[in-house]
C-alpha cells in the first residue's frame, strides 16, 4: 500500500449561501466581511478552479471512477514536495480534468468559477489554462482557446466578472512545444488571452529553457506570469525574474530565503501571487502561519493572493484573506493594500481597476 504523508487538512469553503450568511452576520461585527472587499484574482487554475459538486456530477455523468480522495476524502490529504507526492497530486488533477468531455462541461465550468468569483468579491479573474491538456478532445490547440475563450466571454456577461486568460506552458513539456503555444497566445493578445505562464512541478524543467518563448509572449504584449519559488528556492525566483523577464510570480515565496532577491523583486515592482492555502495543503509550509506573506508585504514585496487549485485545496479567495488577517494580523487597512495590488498587478481595463479601487476605498471606510 502507498504510504500516506498527513498533513493539515484545509477548512472546507462555504457554499456561496453561506457566505452571504456570513456577510450578514459580520456587518453586524467591528470588522468587515473580506468577501465584500473588491478584488482581483490572478492565481486561479482552469481545472482546479471546478466546484467539487460539479466534479462528482460530471464523474457520475461521463462515467469517470474517482478515488476516494475526491469524493468521501475530499478535500485530499496532499504532501507534494517530494516527487512521489507531486505525482499524486498531478494524478488528482489528471483525473479531474478528464470528466470535462464535451464543450459545455467548460463552460458550465467557467460560468460556476464566475459566480463562485461574484460571491467572493472578485471581480476580474484571471485564470490559467494549458490549452494542451483539453487539445486532444477538442480538436486542437487553437479550437480549445477558442472555445475557453468564448466560454469565458458567456460566463463574465452572464455574472459581470471581468475574465481574461493566461495560456500556461507545461515544464515537463519540450521547449518547443512552449514556443509554439507562445506564438498561440500572441495572436489572441487584446482578444481575451492576457498572460503566458509557466506551470508544473519547477524540479522538472528550468524557467531558464523557456526563455525563447517568453520572449515572443513579452513582445507580443502580454504579461510574463511564471511559476517558481514553490518547490524550489530563490534560485528559481530569480531565473522567473531576470531569464523571463517576469511581471508576476506564481508564488514566488522562497525568494524570502534571500533578502537581496527580495529588494529586487520590489524595485522591479514584481508581484507575487502567493497562495497560503495551497502552500498548507502541499506541505510547502507546515501552517499558515507559516507563509511568509507578512515578511514579504512588510520588506515592500507587492502581493495578490490566490488560490490556486480550490477543488484540490478545498477554500477558495476569500478564504486566503481570512488567513492573513487571522494568522498574519493584516488590519482592514492593510487587507484592503493588498486588494488594491492584486487590481494594479491585473490586465484589466481602465473602467474595471477604476470601479474596483473606488470599491476598496468604500469598503475601508475611506
Amino acid at each position: 500500500m502507498e504510504a500516506r504523508t498527513v498533513s493539515p487538512r484545509p477548512a472546507q469553503e462555504p457554499s456561496a449561501p453561506d457566505r452571504q450568511k456570513g456577510a450578514l452576520a459580520a456587518s453586524r461585527t467591528a470588522r468587515p466581511d473580506v468577501a465584500l472587499l473588491p478584488k482581483a484574482h490572478l492565481h486561479l487554475h482552469f481545472t482546479g478552479s471546478m466546484r467539487h459538486s460539479t466534479l462528482v456530477e460530471l464523474a457520475a455523468l461521463r462515467g469517470v471512477h474517482l478515488p476516494d480522495a475526491l469524493v468521501e476524502d475530499w478535500p485530499p490529504r496532499l504532501h507534494a514536495t517530494d516527487e512521489r507526492g507531486w505525482f499524486r497530486f498531478q494524478r488528482l488533477y489528471d483525473i479531474a480534468r478528464s470528466v470535462l468531455q464535451e464543450p459545455d462541461d467548460l463552460r458550465r465550468l467557467l460560468r460556476e468559477t464566475a459566480e463562485d468569483e461574484a460571491a467572493e468579491g472578485s471581480g476580474w479573474l484571471e485564470i490559467q489554462v494549458d490549452p494542451g491538456g483539453y487539445a486532444a478532445r477538442f480538436g486542437g490547440l487553437t479550437p480549445t482557446v477558442e472555445l475557453v475563450l468564448d466560454a469565458a466571454r458567456e460566463a463574465s456577461e452572464a455574472t459581470g466578472v471581468g475574465i481574461g486568460l493566461v495560456l500556461a506552458a507545461n515544464r515537463t513539456r519540450h521547449p518547443l512545444d512552449a514556443k509554439t503555444l507562445a506564438r498561440l497566445a500572441v495572436q489572441y493578445t487584446g482578444r481575451g488571452v492576457v498572460g503566458f505562464g509557466l506551470s508544473n512541478d519547477e524540479r522538472r524543467g528550468r524557467a531558464y529553457d523557456f526563455e525563447g518563448a517568453f520572449r515572443i509572449a513579452k513582445r507580443g504584449g502580454l504579461l510574463s506570469d511564471p511559476h517558481g519559488g514553490e518547490l524550489l528556492g530563490p534560485a528559481s525566483v530569480r531565473e522567473c525574474l531576470e531569464t523571463l523577464d517576469a511581471d508576476r510570480i506564481g508564488h514566488g515565496i522562497r525568494a524570502v530565503e534571500d533578502p537581496r532577491l527580495v529588494e529586487r523583486i520590489v524595485e522591479r515592482g514584481v508581484t507575487l501571487e502567493v497562495c497560503p492555502s495551497s502552500n498548507v495543503s502541499l506541505g510547502v509550509a507546515a501552517t499558515a502561519a507559516d507563509v511568509p506573506v507578512r515578511r514579504l508585504y512588510e520588506a515592500g514585496a507587492s502581493i495578490a493572493l490566490g488560490a490556486d487549485d480550490p477543488l484540490l485545496f478545498g477554500s477558495r479567495l476569500a478564504r486566503q484573506y481570512d488567513l492573513v488577517r487571522t494568522e498574519h494580523g493584516f488590519t482592514d487597512a492593510e487587507l484592503a493594500d493588498l486588494a488594491r495590488q492584486s487590481i494594479r498587478a491585473s490586465a484589466a481595463p481602465g473602467d474595471i481597476r477604476a470601479r474596483l479601487l473606488s470599491g476598496v476605498d468604500s469598503w475601508a471606510g475611506l
